[in-house]
């Protein structure tokens, strides 16, 4: 029992009734007395001894074929980020962050403390993180609502470290993506098939602090303010259950983390806000990271014709490479842009978006479109307190004017469906990075950002 223990035999169908007594006597009978190094009388067969390599004995007889058995593998233990196994559950964490202390001035990378979760709450490790448009207008205070100081950053992806009770849809370990538009599954906008405006959105509700009206932020005493919730510029950071998607395994967070907002926003605005036909005319006014992530929305969608817009002529490569038919320079031209884009499409293009968030190209983006049937989408977000002045004759031919949000998705769902189709390569939005840095080399992100140098940089902790 002990040597069958060890051993694992094949051929079984070749084996003589007693063959192991047999072999036993043949090799007495062939003058071979057999005690092989390993020890084992009788019990080397005459293929040999498996385990000392003793020779075989005759050939004539039934040949009996076995082997040792295959060490298990080794069980493979869990691969756990390093705050897990320092044990920092529960207790408040110092990490780095950047902070906007106050409206037009750069943020400033200092050393946070960053409380533990409460109940319905979830810290996460941010392991990479984007530099949006977003955030720069967070920076100039052109955003609404914006208490300060404040972590800016939206567009990031983690690992979960703690959770605080109640939280289900999470464990610690898990990779995921803040969500920079929550899905509480509560209220009318997320029980509507039709819209994904959480009504826990910050245009909605505020989200400088947690739901309990307090920060889990604090820098040299003071308390530091949420952005949106979820604050990707500090490498620990603290969001409710409802601001946070669990994605696949092995998506790698350098590259994912635009699905939290980029590439997101981009490709729904054309795949569920626009719902861009086959063989149709798209113009998508702004080239930037979203604006190009349009363009891939298009293209996948079956435009026939899309043109890019752009007073950057250094993007109009990326364009064409992503989709893009054609490009042009508003500053090129003798006439206003949206006049050129009507004669070059015979009354107007099926689809504009306008992607950079000014009041002057939200019109012009219009005034582009079919007169009866075009479709014209807001993605870019527009400065506070901004308003739009214009002949409402544009809409009454028939023209649609409509916003996009997060690119239409509800996130909580569909994030993790977007990551796995990252996965299974059905886009590939890794071309929108351009630079990749350190977390304290975000000044030098910024920079390259406002002098049109990047599509997305992405800081590393």
């Amino acid at each position: 029992m002990r040597v069958a223990a060890r051993r694992w035999l094949v051929g079984a169908a070749a084996r003589p009734p007693g063959w192991l007594g047999r072999a036993a006597a043949f090799a007495q009978e062939a003058g071979r007395p057999h005690l092989p190094a390993c020890g084992r009388r009788g019990l080397c067969l005459p293929l040999g001894c498996a385990d000392c390599g003793a020779a075989p004995g005759r050939s004539d007889e039934p040949l009996v074929r076995y082997r040792k058995a295959p060490e298990p593998a080794p069980r493979q233990q869990p691969v756990q980020p390093a705050a897990l196994k320092m044990g920092t559950a529960g207790k408040v964490i110092k990490c780095k962050a950047a902070i906007a202390w106050e409206a037009n001035k750069p943020v400033s990378v200092e050393e946070v403390e960053v409380a533990p979760p409460k109940a319905r709450e979830v810290r996460v490790k941010i392991v990479a993180t984007g530099i949006c448009r977003t955030d720069d207008h967070v920076l100039k205070g052109s955003l609404p609502n914006i208490n300060y100081p404040v972590i800016p950053g939206h567009e990031g992806a983690g690992i979960v470290e703690s959770i605080g009770e109640g939280v289900t849809c999470v464990k610690p370990g898990d990779k995921v993506i803040p969500l920079c538009l929550p899905q509480c599954g509560e209220c009318s906008s997320c029980l509507n098939p039709d819209t994904n405006c959480c009504l826990k959105t910050h245009l909605y509700e505020s989200q400088n602090l947690m739901p309990d009206n307090t920060s889990r932020f604090t820098c040299k005493g003071q308390r530091i303010y949420h952005f949106l919730w979820i604050s990707t510029f500090s490498e620990y950071t603290v969001m409710p259950d409802s601001a946070i998607a669990k994605i696949d395994d092995d998506a790698p967070l350098d590259k994912v983390c635009l699905f939290g907002c980029g590439f997101s926003t981009g490709y729904g605005a054309a795949i569920n806000t626009a719902k861009v036909k086959p063989g149709s005319t798209c113009a998508v006014f702004g080239l930037g990271g979203v604006g190009l992530s349009v363009v891939m929305g298009c293209k996948s969608a079956g435009a026939a014709r899309i043109i890019g817009i752009d007073i950057n002529k250094n993007k109009f490569v990326k364009a064409k490479e992503l989709g893009a038919t054609e490009c042009i320079d508003p500053q090129d031209l003798k006439k206003p842009v949206q006049e050129v884009l009507v004669e070059m499409t015979d009354h107007g293009v099926d689809y504009s978006f306008e992607v950079i968030g000014r009041v002057d190209t939200m019109t012009a983006a219009l005034e582009s479109c079919h007169m009866g049937s075009g479709t014209c989408v807001m993605v870019g977000t527009p400065p506070a307190g901004s308003r739009i002045s214009f002949d409402p004759m544009l809409l009454f031919t028939g023209r649609t004017w409509k916003g996009s949000f997060i690119g239409g998705w509800k996130t909580k769902d569909s994030i993790p469906k977007l990551v796995s189709g990252y996965m299974e390569k059905k886009f590939n939005p890794d071309v929108l990075i351009t630079h990749t840095l350190p977390f304290e080399k975000i000044s030098e992100g910024f920079e390259l950002l406002c002098s049109g140098k990047s599509i997305r940089s992405i800081l590393l902790f």
